[in-house]
């Protein structure tokens, strides 16, 4: 399996299935996930996972995986302002490194400078309690993540 760093060079090395997309916002405790539908046209919030060991998570992943029938996973990549890695995304890269040839499918990875910020804002217009926000803000952010994905291969992969 493969890691890209870019959505239109992942489609560019493999056709355009129909079929889910998994998202993830990988914290260093929690994983929040999303799903897309069958169409690849609207991420909904999937659950959050709790981080346990390197057997463990993988386990996870691949059972995730085939369950659901996942093409490819979205991976939010939290750069710095000026487009380098910070440091939670280079421990976020070793992470997917680790997992992608056990999972079996391909990693993509997503700019997602500002989405756990934006689904903050979002969840305060809200008014949303902030033990509502606590339990909710990982698997937000990944609908976030996968749904600007989603986006981007709606607008211009699709039409190229």
């Amino acid at each position: 399996m493969t890691t890209y760093f870019n959505l239109q060079h992942y489609f560019e090395n493999n056709p355009l299935k129909k079929g889910r997309i998994l998202g993830l916002d990988v914290g260093d405790k929690y994983i929040g996930m999303s799903l897309s539908d069958e169409r690849m046209v609207i991420a909904s919030p999937f659950e959050g996972y709790q981080r346990k060991s390197f057997q463990k998570d993988s386990d996870y992943f691949v059972k995730t995986v085939r369950d659901y029938a996942i093409q490819f996973i979205i991976v939010g990549l939290p750069l710095n302002l000026d487009g380098t890695m910070s440091t939670k995304a280079k421990n976020i890269v070793a992470f997917i490194e680790r997992i992608e040839n056990v999972v079996g499918v391909d990693f993509v990875f997503w700019d997602e400078r500002f989405s756990t910020m934006a689904v903050e804002r979002a969840m305060l217009q809200q008014d949303m309690s902030r033990k509502k926000r606590e339990n909710n803000i990982d698997k937000l952010a990944a609908t976030y993540i996968l749904q600007g994905a989603l986006d981007f291969i709606k607008n211009r992969i699709s039409t190229t």
